[in-house]
């Protein structure tokens, strides 16, 4: 009998697909194995590679902390009395409680409930009940042994970067450092919206599980191609379309992106939106607010840049509309969806409300971002149920390299040939060892 692809224990074969790099097709198991998405956490998530946690601004003072996750696991970020930032690992030192149940708060300590061993706000042990015995009868009963020490049993501490307001996290020490991780293109579009001159002021939040393996919602902001078909907003009033003036642009290890564009005028070009369904000729807003767009300064041209940072974040500048995106696995085909609304300390009233209206493209309901999870959630449903089958991302060639233009997949090919690399797929059908 044949034996089903999703559960052999050997990686199989990368698909052929005519390319020198192969990768212009992505095999389905790639989104449906449960061993493969073990080692992606472990390769991606847990080792090697900056994290994103949270926002300086979330925890503005002494005491304040915020629970996070960096891939499956759960992470608390926190301010100490000293203003140094701590992240830790939710997992108690004991019994591996996941003692933090809040989302967010203020507290001198952490205290695990189920038999109160405390923890600094750094994650050091500093008292354990019963630790020395009760006296009883003259004599002392139980305790902890003589050996023990409060140092060896801390909670795992990560190490941190902050640049900017951005609080980013590993659990590999011995990791780059943040901006070489970046690298010099990304790192220009990053500190474009993150500065020490603009300080960050939270504006909301919203959550979202999508049924979708994680790496559909790194593809889908790497994804010029769908933008200008798939939403009718992009498509009707030039937010986003294949005729606007753009940019695509990958890290030297082609892990990150950044997709630059400038709005066009969102009027009928035949070449572009002839026979596009999404296309509305006569759809209009009962509330022009939603377009009304003020250039700013920092922007230095472009109205979007979706920059993605591998493999967990994706940074949204569209018009005046700024947010974090945290992608959080949960098994291989889901993984909930933290969008993280912002806005600048010396924004006007104006234009607080006017990010705030303009957000409503985005989120779990969003005029634009309710298209991406449906699509996610089909694409993952096709995966498992034809999981010996591939995706084609030839559209702009087999080529994995910068683009002046939106018609092109190529910034998936990129993070495919990065994923590839890291993790050690070989592709005897192309001769290629990656």
């Amino acid at each position: 009998m044949k034996e089903d692809p999703i559960h052999f224990q050997k990686m199989p074969d990368w698909p052929q697909d005519g390319s020198s790099e192969g990768v212009s097709r992505v095999p389905f198991w790639a989104y449906t194995r449960d061993d493969i998405h073990a080692q992606e956490l472990d390769k991606f998530f847990y080792s090697g590679h900056w994290c994103y946690v949270g926002l300086e601004a979330e925890i503005p003072n002494a005491g304040d902390f915020r629970r996070s996750a960096i891939g499956e696991r759960s992470v608390i970020m926190a301010r100490d009395a000293d203003g140094s930032i701590s992240v830790v690992e939710n997992v108690c030192a004991h019994r591996g409680l996941r003692f933090c149940r809040e989302r967010s708060g203020n507290k001198q300590d952490y205290l695990c409930p189920y038999h109160q061993w405390n923890y600094s706000l750094k994650g050091d042990l500093q008292g354990v009940p019963f630790r020395r015995g009760v006296k009883e009868d003259g004599k002392v009963n139980g305790g902890m042994p003589k050996d023990f020490k409060p140092s060896d049993h801390n909670l795992t501490k990560l190490k941190i970067a902050v640049r900017g307001g951005v609080v980013f996290a590993s659990f590999d020490h011995e990791i780059e450092s943040l901006e070489s991780f970046l690298g010099e293109t990304i790192l220009h579009y990053f500190d474009r919206v993150f500065s020490s001159e603009r300080k960050i002021k939270i504006l909301g939040y919203r959550r979202q599980r999508i049924p979708g393996n994680w790496k559909l919602m790194q593809e889908n902001i790497k994804d010029p191609y769908h933008p200008g078909l798939l939403h009718t907003w992009f498509s009707t009033f030039g937010l986003w379309r294949a005729d606007n003036k753009s940019e695509l642009k990958m890290d030297a290890h082609f892990r990150h992106a950044a997709m630059i564009s400038t709005r066009g005028q969102g009027d009928k070009n035949e070449e572009v939106v002839g026979g596009v369904q999404s296309y509305k000729d006569h759809m209009t807003l009962q509330d022009m607010r939603q377009l009304d767009i003020v250039p700013e300064a920092w922007w230095g041209g472009p109205t979007a840049v979706m920059t993605t940072i591998f493999p967990s974040l994706i940074v949204q500048q569209q018009v005046n509309s700024v947010s974090m995106r945290h992608i959080q696995p949960s098994g291989h085909g889901s993984f909930d969806f933290v969008w993280t609304h912002f806005g600048f300390e010396d924004d006007t009233p104006e234009m607080q409300e006017r990010r705030l209206i303009q957000a409503n493209l985005f989120g779990p309901a969003g005029y634009v971002s309710a298209d991406d999870g449906e699509v996610i959630e089909w694409s993952q449903e096709g995966f498992e149920q034809k999981p010996a089958h591939r995706t084609v991302i030839e559209m702009g060639g087999h080529d994995v390299s910068n683009a002046d233009h939106m018609v092109t997949e190529t910034l998936i090919r990129g993070m495919y040939a990065y994923w590839r690399k890291v993790m050690g797929i070989s592709t005897e059908a192309t001769g290629v060892s990656t």
